[in-house]
């Protein structure tokens, strides 16, 4: 059976599966709203932020900004990740259509994970650890830019 190719087969296609390729301008297409999407939800995390991290000596017992600010984090973490899962299936997809190993979009995950596991296990992670997650990240971002904008030769065949 031929893997689908055309981009716009619809929402399952383009985010909920990683099978298939798409183009330069499907994987835009499917790019630009997850984008938006984590660009606006994330300025209204950061704008509840002040709300969020409170003392109960300087508000009372309840605050309702407090617990709708809270509440917007948790929601905010949910979209963040299936975003993710969502970028990782659409860039499977355009890893796949270059010839290069379609996992490789995961990668980009690393350093959120290292940034959210150090504190936790600080005594046998060093901070160190999350900077070179965090240069990988960078390096990994700029190649995969590279590679989904067609500006670097394209890998062998599958």
């Amino acid at each position: 059976m031929a893997e689908p190719t055309e981009p716009s087969a619809g929402f399952r296609f383009l985010y909920r599966t990683d099978k298939g390729r798409i183009d330069r301008a499907g994987w835009l297409r499917g790019a630009a709203p997850l984008a938006l999407l984590f660009a606006v939800t994330t300025a209204i995390m950061l704008a509840l932020l002040p709300w969020s991290n409170r003392p109960l000596t300087e508000r009372a017992f309840y605050d309702p900004a407090a617990l709708a600010a809270n509440t917007y984090i948790l929601v905010y973490a949910a979209l963040t990740i299936f975003a993710a899962i969502s970028w990782v299936n659409l860039g499977a997809k355009r890893f796949r259509d270059r010839g290069r190993p379609a996992p490789l979009a995961l990668a980009m995950l690393v350093a959120g994970a290292a940034a959210w596991l150090q504190p936790r296990v600080a005594e046998v992670m060093p901070r160190a650890s999350v900077w070179m997650c965090e240069a990988a990240l960078v390096a990994v971002a700029i190649w995969t830019m590279l590679e989904m904008f067609d500006l670097v030769a394209k890998g062998r065949a599958e």
